[in-house]
């Protein structure tokens, strides 16, 4: 069970993995973010940025240090990191890594009415898709295969678990494809009945 956190929003644990470089003022922190790509490692929602910030400092987890001005822009706060925002971060990053939560998937969701599907459309939908995966499979191996000896291991260990995450379903999409297209899935004449007595799909 997650805990129940003051500011829950995972976008507040990356402005904090972002202030423990250095204080920065909120847009500064945005660009950070968005330059080491992390809504590919978590959903960001930019329209909550600055809410999430404001929470965070009531809640005492990140504190102003100054504000500045650069010519005739507005003045902007800059924000650095509190001991309590630290050990957040050090706690947030420790269940997250270590308490398997469920997740839903669209994919999932898609499975779950496959039904809905005459089985030779399923299949070539499902071919589609395995096409899909294996592209995206293989451009991932060539990025990490490109960063690898720059960047080390450390930062490249979330798209490590991304390709494995790829790779595990492609190679589920592709034995299941191998059972649709031999007749060895279980159900499947009656499947194909059902909507063949049903008639086309609106």
């Amino acid at each position: 069970m997650p805990k129940q956190r003051k500011v829950g929003n995972l976008l507040a644990l990356a402005v904090l993995s972002a202030l423990t470089q250095r204080p920065m003022h909120p847009y500064e922190i945005a660009t950070t973010l968005r330059a080491w790509g992390k809504e590919q490692d978590m959903e960001i929602k930019w329209g909550s940025f600055y809410t999430v910030i404001r929470n965070m400092d009531r809640h005492d987890l990140i504190e102003a240090v100054e504000n500045v001005r650069a010519g005739r822009r507005p003045e902007r706060t800059v924000y650095r990191i509190t001991d309590a925002g630290r050990a957040e971060l050090v706690d947030w990053a420790r269940e997250l890594v270590s308490t398997p939560e469920p997740e839903h998937p669209r994919f999932r969701a898609g499975l779950s009415v496959l039904a809905a599907l005459h089985p030779d459309e399923a299949t070539a939908l499902l071919r589609q898709r395995l096409d899909l995966l294996e592209q995206g499979v293989r451009a991932a191996r060539d990025t990490l295969a490109e960063h690898r000896g720059q960047i080390p291991r450390l930062f490249l260990v979330e798209s490590e678990y991304d390709l494995a995450i790829r790779e595990a379903e492609a190679a589920w999409v592709r034995a299941l494809l191998t059972e649709l297209t031999d007749g060895s899935y279980p159900g499947l004449d009656d499947w194909r009945a059902y909507h063949e007595r049903s008639g086309p799909a609106q």
